[in-house]
């Protein structure tokens, strides 16, 4: 269910200041007290700590404001980061978002956070659900069951992972170079060639002439094993959520790109 903005921001004594578009849980400007434009938008307490860990290192995450409970969900205000959506992706962008994931090699190897589960066995917390593949199509079937002969159940490693790196969640200056990455609703600890294979994945449709660097920057993060379980999860998770959100042409689309062999799964 979409978030509704202007109710939220009234609630939470804030001034609505117009929509943000895109997303899949809604956002918009509002006025903080002190006059400054901020973004609200849904969002959990449990990533406060880790894009205090983010922007530590040097990666360019929004400051949070606040964060409440509206209508049985949480919410954030953010900082209003410089730059603008990317638009096709180019070489800059590309470089300029590799160079921003590196910064969080192990940045969480004390933290006692737990690996984080892929779902490629069971379902996911509104997401990567299993069911609707089963039941979808003969073709969504045989993915599915692709996707749960892949053994790992968790992923590995220490890095700082966003868990949706995608040029949809990225700001950008005139020169490409990365102003802002937001949306760390479902970071955790892992390996971050998890975050390089859901680019690839994305690229993999809208942008295949950017993939070969992608992948080759993945590889020498993990192994093939590793690689396979990444890509199986973004699999069943973009398979899974066009089923139920978006166009049978979506559906489609994303079906093509999972059924690929991006990283020989």
């Amino acid at each position: 269910m979409r978030l509704d903005v202007p109710a939220c921001a009234a609630a939470l004594g804030l001034t609505y200041a117009g929509p943000i578009s895109g997303g899949e849980v809604g956002a918009g400007h509002v006025l903080l007290p002190d006059g400054r434009r901020a973004v609200l938008t849904g969002g959990h307490r449990d990533s406060v700590p880790l894009i205090d860990v983010a922007r530590a290192a040097g990666v360019p995450a929004p400051r949070y404001e606040l964060v409440a409970e509206f209508a049985g969900a949480t919410v954030v205000v953010q900082e209003l980061l410089p730059g603008r959506p990317p638009g096709p992706l180019d070489q800059a962008v590309l470089d300029s978002m590799l160079a921003v994931s590196a910064r969080c090699n192990g940045l969480l190897c004390d933290s006692g956070l737990p690996q984080r589960q892929l779902y490629l066995h069971r379902d996911g917390p509104g997401f990567c659900q299993h069911g609707s593949l089963a039941g979808h199509s003969a073709r969504t079937a045989a993915l599915l069951a692709r996707v749960r002969a892949v053994p790992l159940r968790t992923l590995p490693g220490d890095d700082l992972v966003h868990f949706d790196y995608h040029p949809g969640n990225v700001l950008v200056s005139d020169t490409g170079t990365v102003t802002g990455v937001v949306d760390w609703d479902g970071a955790g600890r892992g390996n971050r060639a998890f975050d390089l294979v859901t680019l690839l994945f994305v690229l993999t449709r809208h942008a295949p002439h950017l993939t070969d660097q992608v992948r080759a920057a993945a590889a020498e993060l993990a192994p093939p094993e590793v690689l396979a379980a990444c890509w199986a999860h973004m699999a069943l998770r973009q398979v899974d959520w066009s089923i139920r959100h978006h166009t049978p042409d979506e559906v489609d689309a994303w079906l093509t790109v999972a059924e690929g062999d991006a990283v020989a799964w």
